[in-house]
């Protein structure tokens, strides 16, 4: 016998006009996130699923006005990630930096994933849509790394998901970034036109690195100050590759200070710093709203650890320079 306090009811989904010709599978795979797919084309198979009282297949083109039957669903199946309590996620709200119709801004912590998965229940979009429960609609627009702060763009309809993947895919999205790299930057900007590629390791994890064969990458990179060890810049991602910032960096020899994955195994200076995070803060996002063209800037302050970092080593300097005079 199933245990029904552990199975979420069913529902019945009205199809709207965002989500018209959708097909089923994908339209109950953005539903039922982090349910396995061949679970989910079971349902469909077996007539666990409906629409509008009637069998269909996966590959069926929903209209606006169809009902869509959702059966109940075991929340400790296998696969299916836990969903965070609304009480719990109210605190994720206070991070929206900007928000319309169309999209909002969060200002996104390190530490936190932008969503579950490897081991992960549950990561900013989970709590987005346990906080806003009203909103049929939430969607990463683009990814930072879990270690990475700062603007991540959330599409809150569909139609307008597509036109930001567009835009993305095309470049006409700027993302600024700041960066504390180590050593002492000689020279002033520099383009890095170096490929990148992607290798998926054991248990999923992901690493990068720069290939020939590996997809085009361009990433530029503006000095702002000058320390003795490190040096605080300005990054612009010119195309979106994984960590692409962080391993272009480290490709000519100035990795992100606190990149444990790319960086030196030497964290003397993090730790002479009180760094305990990747010093990577995603600052600024300016791009045309989806919908009307307007234009849109967001932009995140540097969290206050960083900010900490900063004055450790504008404090160095200072004294280094007493000393020299």
């Amino acid at each position: 016998m199933p245990d029904h306090k552990n199975m979420d009811p069913v529902r019945h989904i009205t199809v709207d006009s965002d989500s018209a010709q959708r097909r089923l599978d994908n339209y109950l795979l953005s539903h039922l996130k982090g349910l396995p797919r061949p679970r989910v084309y079971r349902m469909i198979r077996s007539g666990e699923v409906r629409v509008n009282k009637r069998r269909a297949k996966p590959g069926y083109r929903l209209v606006p006005g169809d009902v869509v039957r959702v059966p109940p669903i075991a929340r400790f199946d296998r696969g299916f990630r836990a969903r965070p309590r609304p009480a719990d996620s109210k605190w994720i709200t206070e991070r929206v930096i900007y928000d319309d119709n169309d999209l909002l801004v969060l200002d996104k912590p390190s530490g936190l994933a932008v969503h579950g998965g490897s081991g992960i229940s549950f990561g900013a979009i989970e709590l987005l849509r346990a906080a806003m429960p009203n909103l049929k609609c939430l969607e990463l627009a683009h990814r930072l790394d879990r270690g990475t702060s700062g603007c991540l763009l959330i599409a809150k309809r569909r139609s307008s998901l597509r036109k930001l993947h567009h835009m993305f895919r095309e470049g006409e999205v700027g993302k600024t970034y700041i960066a504390l790299l180590a050593g002492h930057w000689k020279g002033g900007q520099r383009i890095i036109d170096s490929p990148l590629c992607t290798e998926h390791r054991q248990g999923g994890e992901r690493h990068v690195r720069v290939d020939k064969d590996g997809k085009s990458a361009l990433t530029q990179i503006e000095p702002q100050v000058r320390f003795d060890h490190a040096t605080l810049v300005n990054a612009q991602l010119l195309t979106g590759r994984t960590h692409q910032i962080r391993v272009h960096a480290a490709s000519i020899g100035h990795p992100v200070l606190g990149d444990c994955r790319y960086g030196s195994e030497d964290y003397s200076l993090e730790k002479k710093l009180g760094l305990e995070r990747l010093f990577l803060h995603a600052s600024a996002l300016n791009f045309k709203s989806p919908s009307n063209e307007m234009y849109i800037a967001v932009e995140s302050p540097l969290e206050d650890d960083l900010r900490a970092v900063l004055a450790r080593l504008e404090g160095e300097a200072g004294k280094n320079a007493d000393q020299k005079s």
